[in-house]
């Protein structure tokens, strides 16, 4: 069942990607394992970013979230130094079989342009985001350089 749901997913994706968004196996041998790209949206300090994500399905999916992290470093309060993020979409207790793997990606930039800084992951970044936006833009752009 989740292999047949993911190369759906994929076939849509391939036909319909998100605005800035791309994403496919890593290896054709292995639909489980995906690479996906989101570009920094114009609006936020990751803008001329490109960010490398790790996506894996498990033989769960859909009715298991996929796992998803960042392989691109990023100065973001919703995501750690290892990638991991968090976005109520992939959350276990939120999660639902029939959101596809489009509506994460779509989160998850939708995230780097409004971050949550109530539901961090990183609660020094947060902190700044709060308290210093300007020194959280600078910090930011700097890791997008990078």
């Amino acid at each position: 069942m989740a292999l047949k749901r993911i190369q759906k997913e994929l076939g849509e994706l391939n036909r319909n990607p998100p605005t800035g968004i791309s994403a496919g196996p890593s290896d054709e041998k292995d639909l489980f394992e995906w690479t996906g790209t989101i570009l920094g949206p114009p609006k936020s300090p990751y803008k001329g970013g490109i960010f490398r994500l790790k996506i894996e399905f498990s033989q769960d999916y859909p009715f298991k979230p996929p796992s998803v992290k960042f392989i691109t470093r990023i100065y973001h309060p919703n995501i750690d130094d290892d990638g991991s993020i968090c976005v109520n979409l992939l959350k276990t207790d939120v999660w639902k079989p029939a959101t596809k793997i489009s509506q994460v990606l779509e989160a998850i930039s939708n995230l780097l342009e409004n971050p949550n800084p109530d539901d961090a992951l990183v609660a020094s970044v947060a902190e700044v985001y709060n308290t210093d936006r300007q020194k959280f833009i600078k910090t930011a752009k700097d890791f997008v350089k990078k």
